[in-house]
């Protein structure tokens, strides 16, 4: 591609992920390398929200590609002036959307504010508008962009950050761990690696096998033929999903050879390159998951949550109780010990979710995120502690658990509340299962299990488990 048509690509928007796949390159690094010797990077212009009425100084950034030769005098004509600051950069969840929504907003305002109090610079990197985390006093710089790596990266060249905090934004934010590791970039809290095992099926059942802690049998597979492999070894009914997705997004329950070779060649078609995650599926159980904080040394758990619903549906999209309240003590008590080993195996520095499945006084790993989880605000707003801003701060290394008391004042019990806007998608199929389809979560309190509407849902519950 020429010099002068790579110019006008990019002043036309192309991504170099784009330009990668029309030119049939196979990485992107190159185009990028290219143009960057060729001048033609991002510059970062302030948001005028003024409308040119008078000098705007809000710290809000778009970036752009000049379109007219910069004096040479003045190599760049960035509006965003570099600190001499030591600075931390959040990423966070990109657009609300079906899978990943508001309550990450709610994680990363809350981190901002932290990274504040322990003396940084505290830098937002995000591209939706209707968020707290993106309004002007929240952090001390905010650049408008999409949490894309292109975009991340060419911040990060600008500001040469201390690190970068990715447990904040999602699953959107944490695929972006492996890049910014490869590129020597510091991130904040857990390591790669630790992320990688515990996406990884393969290296999460290995570790957790180690451990000695129950988990569905697995496989993994790239096409068909050996899916099908996999699906008859570990047994059917059995669950299949991609690696690295939010959401939940295009997993599928299957119960023969046929179904299974339709799912997969799905994901092929819609994710070509993702391995293929093939997991006995438990049904007939219950799900419960575990949000906690750990430091390195001491352990804390923030609250225990049991699902309403059976296991098959997607945590996102089930009715959960805070705290339990049909778990025995053992179980509760075993939950809580494999959760512990698990943060201790992974070496997690933060914040770590862990989902279980529950069968016949069995307590089985499902999967364990290594991040801050849709249930982590629930949970501080429930219990009143500012979790988020704790677990950033030990994510930091500024203080450990000890330094802080944990009063949780909630009495009774608190529901959330899946919302669906199925009303808005009248064509979409409104069964529920592993695939999130809700659009946010409300939370109800209630004084005791005699509740009606607690009552309701749990004979709801109770019918389903029976058919």
């Amino acid at each position: 591609m020429p010099d002068e048509l790579l110019k006008e690509a990019k002043l036309l928007g192309f991504s170099d992920e784009q330009l990668k796949s029309i030119m049939q390159e196979e990485d992107a690094e190159p185009i990028y390398e290219r143009r960057k010797a060729m001048g033609l990077t991002r510059v970062f212009k302030m948001v005028d929200t003024c409308s040119a009425e008078f000098e705007a100084k809000t710290p809000y950034f778009y970036s752009t590609f000049e379109t007219k030769p910069v004096n040479e005098s003045k190599l760049i004509s960035n509006e965003s002036v570099v600190t001499a600051k030591k600075k931390i950069i959040v990423l966070g969840s990109g657009p609300n959307r079906i899978g990943q929504g508001i309550e990450f907003d709610y994680c990363c305002v809350h981190g901002l504010l932290a990274v504040k109090e322990a003396g940084y610079e505290a830098i937002m990197v995000n591209c939706n508008p209707e968020t707290v985390s993106t309004d002007f006093d929240i952090a001390d710089k905010l650049y408008f962009e999409p949490v894309f790596w292109e975009h991340l990266w060419e911040i990060v060249e600008h500001e040469k950050p201390y690190g970068v905090i990715v447990q904040l934004g999602g699953q959107t934010a944490l695929k972006l761990a492996k890049r910014l590791h490869e590129k020597g970039i510091k991130i904040i809290g857990s390591s790669f690696d630790s992320m990688d095992i515990a996406e990884d099926r393969g290296r999460f059942s290995d570790m957790l096998k180690e451990l000695e802690i129950p988990y569905p049998d697995y496989g993994t597979a790239y096409n068909t033929d050996d899916a099908i492999e996999v699906a008859r070894k570990v047994g059917y009914p059995v669950l299949i999903r991609p690696s690295y997705v939010l959401g939940g997004q295009r997993m599928r329950i299957v119960i023969n050879d046929e179904d299974l070779e339709k799912g997969v060649l799905s994901l092929i078609k819609h994710l070509p390159g993702n391995k293929i995650l093939i997991d006995h599926f438990l049904d007939r159980c219950q799900e419960a998951e575990i949000d906690a904080i750990f430091d390195g040394d001491d352990f804390h758990v923030m609250g225990v949550m049991e699902h309403i619903e059976p296991a098959g549906i997607h945590s996102g999209d089930s009715n959960a109780v805070l705290p339990q309240f049909n778990l025995s003590p053992l179980i509760v008590h075993t939950m809580e010990e494999y959760a512990e080993k698990i943060a201790r195996a992974l070496k997690i520095q933060g914040l770590i979710n862990i989902q279980f499945a529950i069968k016949e006084g069995n307590v089985f790993v499902i999967e364990a995120n290594p991040r801050a989880s849709r249930t982590t605000p629930f949970i501080a707003k429930a219990y009143q502690i500012p979790y988020l801003n704790i677990a950033t701060k030990i994510m930091m290394g500024a203080n450990k658990l000890k330094d802080f008391t944990f009063d949780k004042k909630m009495t009774g019990f608190a529901i959330k509340e899946p919302v669906f806007s199925f009303n808005k998608f009248p064509g979409v199929n409104k069964e529920l299962g592993p695939e999130m389809k809700s659009t946010g979560e409300a939370i109800r309190f209630i004084k005791d299990l005699r509740d009606p509407y607690f009552r309701q849902l749990y004979k709801e519950r109770s019918m389903h488990l029976s058919k």
